[in-house]
């Protein structure tokens, strides 16, 4: 019987069990090699995130020393030299209409009106005759840097039949402007209506205007319809509330005597 069935020898192994016993060691391989990657993943990022904790504590230490830095430099101002008006435009025009009923006090006052322009604001002017236009141009010489502005606000006021002396007081003061408005934009009337509203803001020989003029300080001129009042902006408006209270029909009794309260407070005023 021992002859027929051998013994069978504990190293001697089949086939199937080699082979299985391969591939579970190719799995345990496997498995180590991920593993292993894995962790090399993870030594990786925490790396990463090492370094980027390290740049962020760099960034605000810069940060911080150039705060230090900046606080302890002492702040000086810039000083920049003034710009000139021909440095910033070369040249600049401005040109203002003027009325059919102006060329004539326009013509006889030419070299008064010219003289504040040039000697004061150092202006060139010259009328056109072919459009009517007086032009007014920056030169080399002008100095002010709202000269052109003064300056075409001189001719409007003059032009829109202010006297010269009045006029002239554009360039020298700064707070002065011109209110310009329609009698029909306050109350509209026709005919004999509208005559009688001109009446009452003129007044006999110009009493009424001349009455107002001197109680809010301004300067009045009646063209027509149009009514233009020279002064600054508290006096413009205290000067057209009169005239408005006459074209609605107000008694110049009654406006006389608010005139009187107003001429006194201004004068507390000053």
């Amino acid at each position: 019987d021992s002859r027929r069935h051998p013994p069978s020898s504990p190293l001697s192994l089949s086939p199937r069990s080699h082979r299985s016993k391969q591939m579970s060691m190719d799995d345990d391989d496997n498995n180590m090699k991920e593993e292993e990657g894995e962790e090399e993943e993870e030594e990786e990022e925490e790396e990463e995130e090492a370094e980027e904790d390290a740049e962020e504590e760099e960034e605000e230490e810069m940060g911080e020393e150039d705060g230090e830095n900046i606080s302890e430099a002492p702040q000086v101002k810039p000083s920049f030299p003034p710009i000139s008006p021909v440095e910033i435009v070369s040249s600049e025009m401005r040109r203002v209409s003027v009325p059919h009923n102006r060329m004539t006090p326009l013509r006889n006052n030419w070299l008064e009106f010219v003289d504040p322009l040039v000697n004061q604001l150092k202006l060139q002017v010259r009328m056109n005759t072919h459009t009517r236009h007086v032009e007014l141009k920056t030169s080399q010489y002008t100095q002010e840097m709202g000269a052109l502005q003064k300056g075409s606000d001189y001719v409007r006021a003059f032009l829109l039949g202010f006297e010269l002396k009045d006029a002239v007081a554009l360039i020298r003061l700064d707070d002065l402007y011109i209110d310009s408005f329609d009698i029909e934009d306050v109350k509209s009337l026709h005919g004999e209506h509208m005559s009688r509203a001109i009446g009452r803001i003129a007044g006999k020989d110009g009493k009424t205007r001349f009455a107002i003029e001197n109680a809010t300080r301004t300067r009045i001129v009646l063209a027509d319809k149009r009514v233009h009042i020279l002064g600054s902006f508290a006096n413009i408006k205290l000067a057209r509330d009169a005239v408005v209270s006459l074209i609605l029909g107000s008694p110049p009794g009654k406006v006389y005597a608010k005139l009187r309260s107003v001429a006194g407070r201004l004068t507390e005023r000053f």
